[in-house]
């Protein structure tokens, strides 16, 4: 994603905090997305753009873990416009995720579903992610 893209990348990540019902002041998303565009080490944005327009986006952080030994990307945000969807373009993002993640030393990506989300947990099981047996919590801090 080019610097001049944010405002599309913000966009696309708005609408999918509302369709999923997460409360985020535009003015928080906007300096997440600045912190990422300004520090590369932690993470990448990518745009998936259908005939010039921006259909959709994705946000890959990095993190070290000890369970794998060493770095691995976070796929926290994989969003298609639903006017997009069953297009290719989830797909086509996933894949340069997993290209990105590979090329800056991850040894793994590992992502979250909502376990109301099927369609894309297909997605991802069909691109040779397995299913973990755990709970992930969350405690805000601020």
């Amino acid at each position: 994603m080019r610097p001049a893209d944010r405002d599309a990348a913000i966009a696309l990540l708005a609408a999918q905090l509302a369709e999923h019902e997460i409360a985020l002041p535009p003015a928080r998303l906007a300096t997440a997305v600045d912190g990422v565009l300004d520090d590369a080490s932690r993470g990448e944005l990518l745009l998936g753009v259908v005939d010039g327009h921006p259909v959709g986006v994705a946000y890959l952080s990095y993190t070290w873990t000890l369970e794998h030994g060493g770095r691995v990307g976070w796929l926290e945000e994989l969003y298609v416009h639903p006017a997009s969807r069953e297009r290719g373009v989830g797909t086509a993002l996933l894949e340069a995720v997993c290209t990105r993640a590979a090329a800056a030393g991850c040894i793994a990506v590992e992502l979250e579903v909502e376990a109301s989300h099927a369609r894309a947990a297909r997605l991802y099981e069909r691109r040779g992610f397995r299913r973990l047996a755990r709970t992930r919590f969350s405690r805000p801090l601020r």
